[in-house]
């Protein structure tokens, strides 16, 4: 479909918590508009947005995905985004390309965890908001008592411009309080109904309903409100114009309301989105900066210069890499080269295309405020601005959630090492949230993710896409080991095999450091006790025993040797024998420096509301964790703690168990400390039973 003027254009990030049907209200709307010839549903796995094998086999949303409804010579652009907190990720890039967000809301459940990360994200973006009610006909679904939480939580500004015929199982219908117009649907899912009275018993109120409406339209401009002191009330025009301007700038939230499953108000819906959500021409102005990061304004401006946002990355074994495009400004002709303002360099677009779901139509060009796609860009990833180059700009984006699970991958067959980060490396294409790289210290492939599920996401898609298949385990914790005191050591390595022997004999002194300091080596022999050119091997021996340990088999750390005398012969000794004869010397040395396991301490911040914060502490003190304060912004406690890493591996799963989902972590690493002596001797006991495996 191929619109020139962005006052045709509704681009609409549908968005909530998971089980609230958006892919079920997608997929009606699509049937109401004519899209699709039957009503495809969730439970047969043929919806247009859920086509990824994962999302049809376990029936959830795992990535955004696009899709259009053609409607009354408009385009409505329409973005399935997952509910699951965990892909929250895809979420954020959703609503950043669109200019509106109809947040879902059960009408059964009412206000859920990611409403409220949906509603603070749309605050935050500047975005207008339509409150839609789902599954209006399920049993327990309450118009009122929905309402009346969505006042509680977010405030009187959300304001119904429709209400039910029915309730429950007998929800039937809308009435439009705007055009005062009432509207009966069949129950076969085409969102086909026809016109009728509003019922007798909801006139008045509907009525009361209507002219709270219209007062608070008139309170959002000054003219306006001029007109209804005059009369009471506003012309239909006014109304519609006004309302529509103070959606756009959030003093009014419209409420909606459907039952997707039978396509009851999904007719009406699509007309709400013409009617009350702004065009791309009517929205804030898209936030840009310069190259330098001065700010601009870009507005949709078909004539202005070229800017469109690469909002997601499709990536196929099949049919390579897919671009998802947010044209801002300018008009966006096909097959052309663009200026990639990060890369710095010109990327080639081939056939622009418009998207439902996975399958594209070939367009000649998309105007500003239009949404499509390109296939095999090669430098271009997600995030980034293809723009003029004589004008180069950088549009706004994201800032992509921290993992906050990671595991250790290993492949099952020998060989596939080399295929596990080639299929990483393309899911996190298009995954923002996946993170996946080799530990330089314990030398383990990670792969992290926002949450386990996410992650064996990411491991079901490896097997399926790839062919790859690995195994997921804790990650290994990067102790190390280090000296609580000086002591003297003396190494001596002498053989004798009957032709030349291997002789070489060091002393040397180890001395604490203080943390972080590592290692250093000091040649302190005066006079020719050791040979000048045999001196550096004792080091390269003490070195490659300290990263072997001594208690446990982790590196030691955070001292310091000093090579004080020796002894060499002048046939039998080599570079070899004095590497031997260090690594002794180091050993003779820990058994009287003391040593000690250190552990990785995390500085970490837990975001929360006040009713979840003893039961976080609680759990905290458990981790051996130690609270070093706490701050109250946004209505919102964030505790600050430091805890052992070792406590942390799974602690994204505990937190939501804890707070229902309501909490969220960032942790970063902070110091090394000793560990508590039970833990060690539990290290030790674990290391020493591997070796006893190793050598049977």
């Amino acid at each position: 479909m191929q619109v020139d003027k962005p006052e045709r254009i509704r681009n609409v990030a549908v968005a909530g918590h998971n089980d609230t049907g958006k892919t079920t209200l997608v997929s009606a709307l699509l049937y109401t508009s004519g899209v699709t010839t039957r009503f495809n549903r969730v439970e047969d796995g043929n919806t247009l947005t859920d086509f990824d094998p994962e999302e049809i086999e376990r029936k959830i949303s795992i990535g955004l995905a696009v899709c259009y409804a053609p409607w009354q010579q408009h385009k409505i652009n329409l973005i399935d985004c997952p509910g699951y907190g965990i892909f929250f990720s895809e979420t954020l890039s959703g609503m950043r390309a669109a200019d509106a967000v109809l947040l879902c809301v059960n009408g059964v459940s009412g206000v859920e965890v990611n409403t409220e990360k949906v509603w603070a994200t749309a605050e935050e973006l500047g975005q207008p908001v339509m409150i839609h009610l789902t599954k209006m006909d399920r049993e327990r679904a309450d118009f009122d008592r929905t309402l009346g939480g969505l006042h509680k939580r977010f405030g009187r500004s959300i304001r119904p411009v429709q209400l039910p015929i029915g309730q429950e199982n007998g929800f039937s219908g809308v009435i439009d309080l705007v055009r005062e117009k009432a509207w009966r649907f069949t129950r076969d899912g085409n969102g086909k109904a026809e016109p009728v009275e509003i019922p007798a018993d909801l006139a008045e109120t509907a009525a009361t309903l209507r002219a709270e409406l219209v007062e608070a339209v008139a309170e959002t401009d000054d003219k306006l409100m001029e007109g209804f002191f005059e009369t009471g009330n506003l012309a239909q025009e006014d109304l519609e114009a006004g309302l529509r301007r103070a959606v756009a700038r959030r003093q009014i939230f419209p409420l909606t309301l459907s039952a997707g499953a039978h396509g009851i108000g999904t007719g009406s819906l699509l007309d709400s989105f013409l009617t009350v959500l702004p065009s791309p021409a009517e929205v804030v102005p898209y936030p840009a900066t310069t190259i330098g990061g001065d700010a601009l304004t870009l507005t949709a401006d078909p004539a202005g210069p070229i800017a469109a946002l690469v909002f997601k990355t499709l990536s196929d074994p099949f049919t390579g890499k897919i671009s998802f495009l947010r044209a801002v400004s300018g008009t966006l002709p096909t097959d052309t080269a663009e200026y990639n303002s990060r890369a710095e360099e010109m990327e080639r677009l081939g056939h622009l295309m418009v998207f439902q779901g996975k399958q594209g139509t070939q367009v000649p060009r998309l105007v500003a405020g239009d949404i499509g796609g390109v296939a095999k860009l090669k430098l271009t990833a997600t995030g980034d601005t293809l723009c003029a180059k004589d004008r180069p700009v950088k549009l706004g984006w994201i800032n992509v959630p921290e993992p906050a699970m990671a595991f250790a991958v290993e492949p099952k067959s020998k060989g596939d090492e080399e295929k596990i980060g080639e299929a990483l490396a393309r899911l996190m294409d298009e995954d923002l949230a996946l993170h996946a790289g080799r530990d330089p210290e314990t030398h383990e492939h990670l792969l992290s993710g926002t949450g386990q599920i996410h992650v064996e996401v990411a491991v079901a898609k490896m097997r399926r896409r790839y062919h790859v298949d690995v195994i997921l385990h804790q990650p290994k914790v990067p102790y190390r080991e280090t000296i609580l005191r000086p002591a003297d050591g003396h190494g001596r390595h002498k053989k004798q095999t009957g032709g030349r022997g291997q002789f070489a004999d060091c002393k040397i002194k180890v001395e604490p450091l203080p943390r972080g300091e590592d290692f250093s080596f000091a040649d302190e022999i005066f006079g020719g006790a050791i040979p000048i050119n045999y001196r550096p091997a004792v080091e390269k021996g003490i070195q490659e025993a300290r990263r072997r340990g001594y208690l446990a088999g982790y590196p030691m750390v955070d001292f310091k040797v000093r090579l004080l005398d020796g002894q060499y012969h002048d046939v039998d000794s080599s570079e070899m024998a004095f590497k031997i004869a260090g690594s002794l010397a180091f050993k003779d040395a820990m058994e009287k420096a003391k040593p000690t396991i250190l552990e990785p301490i995390m500085k970490v911040d837990i975001t929360t509301t006040e009713e979840f914060t003893g039961d976080i502490m609680g759990d905290l003190s458990h981790r051996r964790g130690r609270p070093q304060g706490m701050d109250a912004v946004n209505g919102n406690q964030i505790i600050q703690a430091l805890v052992p890493m070792s406590e942390m591996l799974e602690y994204a799963r505990i937190l939501r168990a804890l707070t229902q989902g309501r909490s969220s972590f960032h942790m970063e690493f902070s110091h090394y400390e000793e560990v508590p002596r039970l833990v060690q001797d539990k290290l030790i006991a674990e290391y020493q039973k591997h070796r006893q495996e190793e050598h049977e």
